[in-house]
């Protein structure tokens, strides 16, 4: 049998040398933009499959692609002049005679087990080791997972019942299986869906999702409700479990995720990083993407090789009933599914780790070059002690520590660990081990920092014999930290996604029988699921989130509420008294006596502070101050109680923001006394929300704040709001 699978590998290796892919060029997807007031025009972002689609007219990449390959692979074009002959109403009957070799060689072409020859890459590209073309033509992606699951066969029977009989229902098959339409695709394109529909955010209240599609998701706490793979299943329910949320942490996890599991692309622009404190609920949200990763990796694994199993018997049996080009069409062109985007080492293990801990211990019983992984992405201690050994007879290396202690916490918390920003590392996930630093080709998984893949794309661009091909399949992008990548260079990242899912320009050993009709038609971008996870959302990253992110499953937003509450005032010299009689009316009530405090109110004059801290002394409230000329020992403490609650209430100037850009950590509520002069600081000082499940920013205006309020909300918003009959608005 092996004798067998290897000579119709040369066969088919020999027959795509003749032909095969054509290639590709680079230079055919330009990343230009239109301005963000002009209707988006996709045609900048258009492969070379769609020149040739305007000028064939309704013939598709699909048939382009077929025909090229039936003038290169004799085989293949056996099995499609007999799918088009069938399609003509001619039987099939008539040329059993002379098919039956061919089309048994074809339709076992999927089950060549060969064993795999472990050659193990540097993720740096000085010390990287590349297979040879023979090693990926046996690794094709079909070939690899059946090596990789040679054994599923007779072991994971019970398993594979449950997880068919879940996948009926399952987002995965209902995604995978979907056909688009020329009409859809073109919708797609221009890219002008709008929000429809929108539902609260679950631990959040002051913040609600919205999506483009009519109705609401639907949410289970139960993971079996989603299909999840059973193995998968039970390990997750063993250690992450709890009573009152099913099989999830807290419901906001549970949402997530199934807002993952959706297959929408995503846009979290509230979340709380472990860098800012909100160390659970960064994990939590962690845990849930990584879950659904897993179950895509999986659930792509048993549909290949059940396909596979069913393939070997037809062979065997010499059936040819099955049409093996519509019911195994089960993959990409490439291996990789799952592209993670994360800006340094030290967050890229954290994730990495995370994602072990999540694999079923049945399926990691051996996890290879973990102490490697280790060594190059954790903090590197032995380096720095070496580095600190000429200094530290003079006092150098406690002089060291003591800078590092005085940075604030978030600094700490992500730059105390490897802070290098190029890294790149493929995940091979197996029957029963895990294996770090695969080659991109026959691994599952690749996580990498925008600069190591940058570079990577720069090798390909200079050296012919060098390519970007395992990008062209991802069907999961998820990008995390983004508001960390931002004070990288953004730049990056829209050049990594603008190479995602292009056409291949080499073989690479794929089994072209098996691939999607949909990646052979150029939509493989309109499958591709997009996460995109930040602290806050910019300009630059909605950008890339309306124009490059295209899944035709739609998209779901997450959005905070920010409250504008306009007050009166018929003359510029009342504004002061009308503007502290509506606070002391209307908002010191509800502040007056809070339970959890957090309460900072930002005051842009100093007359105004000083007035507010006379109030508030005469009506014993407890508050802290941070001015312009308050002590620094004042301010410390003050920042100190505010932080662990023992002071509710922070007043802060606008002038002392300026001068010192003070981190207040511990906000909850976050009121704007007048309007800041610089509308920057507005951003700053909203994004410094940290651990809180419901945020809350509340603004004063008046007539007199018109420019100020121009600044921050734009020129045609602030006219409504200054002129509505309405006084309080709300921006989500």
């Amino acid at each position: 049998m092996k004798r067998k699978a290897e000579s119709r590998h040369l066969q088919r290796s020999a027959a795509v040398r003749g032909g095969g892919l054509r290639n590709v060029s680079k230079n055919s997807h330009p990343l230009e933009f239109p301005p963000a007031n002009e209707p988006l025009d996709d045609s900048s972002e258009e492969s070379e499959v769609d020149t040739d689609e305007e000028k064939q007219g309704d013939r598709s990449m699909y048939h382009t692609l077929l025909s090229s390959l039936k003038s290169s692979c004799g085989s293949f074009a056996h099995v499609y002049d007999k799918r088009q002959r069938e399609q003509e109403g001619v039987s099939s009957a008539e040329e059993d005679e002379q098919d039956t070799e061919l089309e048994s060689e074809s339709d076992v072409s999927g089950d060549a087990e060969v064993e795999e020859v472990g050659t193990e890459p540097m993720e740096s590209s000085e010390e990287e080791v590349v297979e040879s073309e023979e090693d990926r033509d046996i690794e094709g992606t079909a070939g690899q997972l059946a090596v990789d699951d040679e054994d599923d066969v007779e072991d994971d029977d019970e398993d594979r019942e449950n997880n068919e009989a879940s996948m009926s229902i399952s987002s995965f098959k209902l995604h995978t299986t979907h056909t688009l339409a020329e009409a859809d695709v073109q919708k797609l394109k221009e890219g002008k869906r709008k929000f429809k529909a929108e539902f609260p955010a679950h631990g959040m209240p002051m913040c609600k999702w919205t999506t483009t599609n009519d109705s609401l998701h639907k949410e289970d706490d139960r993971l079996a409700s989603y299909g999840v793979q059973s193995r998968l299943q039970k390990h997750w329910q063993s250690i992450h479990k709890k009573p009152d949320c099913g099989d999830f942490t807290s419901a906001k996890q549970s949402q997530f995720f199934s807002l993952c599991n959706s297959y929408q692309d995503i846009l979290h622009s509230n979340k709380n990083a472990f860098l800012c404190g909100g160390q659970d609920d960064d994990s939590s949200i962690m845990d849930a993407y990584l879950l659904h990763i897993l179950n895509h990796i999986y659930k792509t694994r048993d549909l290949v090789t059940k396909n596979s199993a069913r393939l070997s018997q037809q062979a065997e049996q010499k059936d040819k009933t099955i049409d093996a080009m519509g019911l195994s069409q089960d993959q990409g062109f490439t291996r990789p599914k799952v592209l993670i985007v994360l800006p340094l080492r030290s967050i890229a293990l954290r994730t990495v780790k995370s994602l072990i801990d999540l694999i079923p211990s049945s399926c990691k019983v051996s996890i290879e070059y973990k102490n490697r992984l280790f060594d190059e992405f954790g903090n590197g201690e032995d380096e720095d002690n070496e580095a600190l050994k000429e200094g530290s007879k003079s006092g150098g290396q406690h002089k060291e520590k003591s800078q590092i202690s005085s940075k604030p916490a978030d600094f700490q918390a992500l730059f105390g660990g490897n802070n290098d920003d190029h890294f790149r590392i493929g995940i091979k996930i197996t029957k029963k081990s895990v294996k770090l630093y695969s080659d991109f080709y026959s691994s599952d998984i690749i996580v990498a920092s925008p600069v190591g893949l940058i570079t990577k794309i720069g090798e390909a661009e200079s050296e012919k014999n060098k390519d970007v091909d395992f990008l062209s399949s991802i069907e999961i992008l998820v990008i995390d930290y983004a508001d960390v990548i931002l004070m990288q260079n953004w730049s990056h990242v829209i050049s990594v996604v603008g190479e995602l899912n292009m056409i291949p320009t080499k073989q690479h050993g794929t089994d072209f029988m098996r691939i999607r009709e949909w990646y052979l038609n150029g939509q493989a971008r309109y499958y591709r699921q997009t996460i995109l996870l930040s602290n806050f959302v910019n300009a630059e990253i909605n950008a890339l989130f309306n124009r490059s992110c295209l899944n035709y499953r739609g998209k779901v937003v997450l959005q905070v509420r920010q409250v504008y509450e306009r007050f009166d005032c018929r003359s510029a010299l009342d504004v002061d008294d009308e503007r502290f009689k509506f606070f002391v009316k209307k908002v010191f009530p509800k502040i007056k006596d809070p339970l959890q405090g957090g309460i900072m109110v930002f005051i842009s004059s100093y007359f105004d502070f000083v007035r507010l801290r006379n109030y508030m002394k005469s009506q014993d409230t407890s508050f802290c101050l941070v001015g312009e000329y308050t002590k620094q020992s004042d301010i410390s403490r003050g920042r100190t109680w505010f932080f662990h609650g023992k002071r509710k209430i922070m007043l802060y100037t606008e002038r002392a923001h300026f001068y010192h850009r003070y981190k207040i950590r511990g906000i909850r509520d976050l009121i704007f006394y007048s309007l800041p002069e610089r509308n920057d600081f507005y951003a700053e000082l909203t994004n410094m929300f940290e651990g809180v499940d419901n945020p809350t920013c509340t603004v004063l205006f008046s007539r007199f704040d018109s420019l100020r309020l121009e600044r921050i909300v734009g020129a045609s918003s602030a006219k409504k709001m200054l002129n509505s009959e309405k006084k309080t608005f709300m921006f989500c």
